[in-house]
């Protein structure tokens, strides 16, 4: 971008509103990227507007028009790919490899969305079901709202702005984002690619700034849905300022992952290491809890702390590198506080993790007790805690001893076991011998619990962002 002010881009345009604005800087470096306006009611009055007037040209364009819009998305992507997983790179610390990795996702849930869109059915009803449906026909159908707003966070700038804006476009809705800060010059540069290649001038719209703008566009009376993915605490805001319209949220998490003693140990510990330290376990699926039978727990623990010692820390340029800096020197200071409080509690550092800056290495805790911070909460950094139990009843217990419930991770064997933990595990998604960072597109995923409410997924999304219309008929 030419300029080192960042402002909001409305109706296919650059468009600078509201009078504030702050310093972007970049999470490896330090350096001063540029400043970012923040947009204000302003800028959300001027965002609403055009995405309004454009789904009010729009909203009747058939599904080969979506599927084209969706398409040229995609293609416009792949035509900056380098470009924007050197943005992530730099903006989020993400390192270069996993950047391009997301950048990829990105342009396959796009495609996915327009190769599902035609699947996107209603249903006749048998109203003759009573006898005064006898001879009335009935049918649903699936509508738009108008407007979406998209609140996104700062690590997944690519992939979790798509995984809101593309399913909205496909159910026939124009789109509004609000990235976190981090990941703003990621959204602007989508939305200028969009507009370049044709997608019509208020259907992807990119809003700037922080909790002031997210918060005006939540409670602007002309968004139709707001879906944000964030903290449980900012979730509960936004939907209070949301108020009576539909707020899907995928919120904060404390991902447990339980390998029973029949469950193959060192395949567990290679998963669960990756999903615990990479990405610096700023990804709401990582591995924090991990519940270990206690008669593997020697062999596990050596070969978990073997596989963390393995991941490569470093620049986030490098392509070798798994673990990269963390968004920011405060985000890396938190996550050290978590560590502090642990170990002040009793817990005992199998691998004390080592802070530089923004960059912090992986660590494993034993011995934490349930009334620390490392067990209660979200530490969204690569930390990781190791705790035995000696009944499936107690794994159990201490795998849903969390106000979170997003997705976990079961390690066995024994079917019986796996179909235990299907039923008990209070997680909205769950995986028998997979770690709780796995994730594919084709499913529905969302959280039960203080985790949010609805679900994503390319079809699941779709129909999240339309509204079942029914159409009764007397011949």
């Amino acid at each position: 971008m030419s300029s080192s002010e960042y402002v909001s881009f409305i109706d296919g345009r650059s468009c600078p509103t509201g009078q504030q604005s702050f310093p972007l800087i970049a999470p490896e470096s330090g350096a001063r990227l540029g400043e970012l306006r923040e947009s204000g009611a302003d800028g959300v009055e001027a965002a609403v507007k055009a995405a309004a007037g454009c789904f009010r040209i729009h909203r009747f364009a058939p599904v080969h028009q979506r599927i084209a819009w969706l398409s040229l998305c995609a293609k416009a992507i792949v035509s900056a790919a380098d470009e924007l997983a050197a943005l992530i790179c730099e903006d989020v610390g993400k390192p270069i490899r996993v950047a391009k990795v997301e950048v990829k996702r990105g342009i396959e849930f796009v495609e996915a969305c327009a190769a599902a869109l035609p699947q996107l059915s209603g249903e006749v009803l048998p109203l003759d079901a009573v006898v005064p449906g006898t001879g009335h026909i009935g049918f649903t159908r699936h509508v738009p709202y108008g407007v979406v707003a998209g609140i996104t966070p700062f690590n997944a700038p690519i992939n979790l702005l798509m995984q809101k804006a593309a399913p909205a476009i496909a159910a026939g809705n124009a789109f509004i984002g609000k990235p976190a800060p981090a990941g703003t010059r990621t959204a602007l540069r989508l939305a200028e690619l969009f507009a370049q290649a044709g997608l019509p001038n208020g259907m992807f719209n990119i809003l700037t700034g922080d909790r002031e703008t997210a918060g005006a566009l939540a409670g602007h009376a002309g968004v139709g849905v707001v879906s944000f993915t964030g903290g449980t605490e900012g979730g509960q805001a936004l939907a209070r300022l949301a108020g009576a319209k539909k707020f899907l949220a995928e919120l904060g998490s404390n991902a447990a992952n339980i390998v029973l003693e029949d469950g193959r140990v060192v395949e567990a510990a290679q998963k669960i290491a990756p999903a615990a330290f990479e990405a610096s376990g700023q990804q709401c699926i990582s591995a924090q809890r991990i519940l270990v039978a206690r008669g593997i727990l020697p062999e596990f623990v050596q070969e978990f702390a073997a596989s963390a010692k393995k991941l490569r820390v470093g620049a986030a340029s490098d392509p070798a590198t798994d673990v990269g800096p963390m968004v920011s020197a405060a985000a890396a200071e938190r996550v050290m506080d978590f560590c502090t409080d642990a170990v002040e509690r009793g817990a005992h550092a199998i691998l004390a993790p080592e802070r530089r800056g923004a960059l912090v290495s992986p660590g494993i805790f034993t011995d934490v007790p349930r009334e620390a911070r490392l067990w209660r909460e979200e530490v969204f950094g690569p930390i990781a805690v190791v705790t035995p139990f000696d009944t499936v009843d107690e794994a159990l217990g201490l795998a849903n001893d969390s106000p979170f419930g997003l997705q976990g991770a079961v390690f066995t064997q024994s079917l019986a076991h796996a179909m235990r933990f299907a039923d008990e595990f209070d997680v909205g998604a769950l995986w028998i011998n997979e770690a709780s960072r796995f994730r594919l597109d084709a499913y529905p995923f969302g959280g039960m619990k203080q985790s949010g409410v609805g679900r994503e997924g390319v079809r699941y999304a779709i129909a999240e962002y339309s509204q079942v219309k029914f159409i009764g008929i007397k011949p």
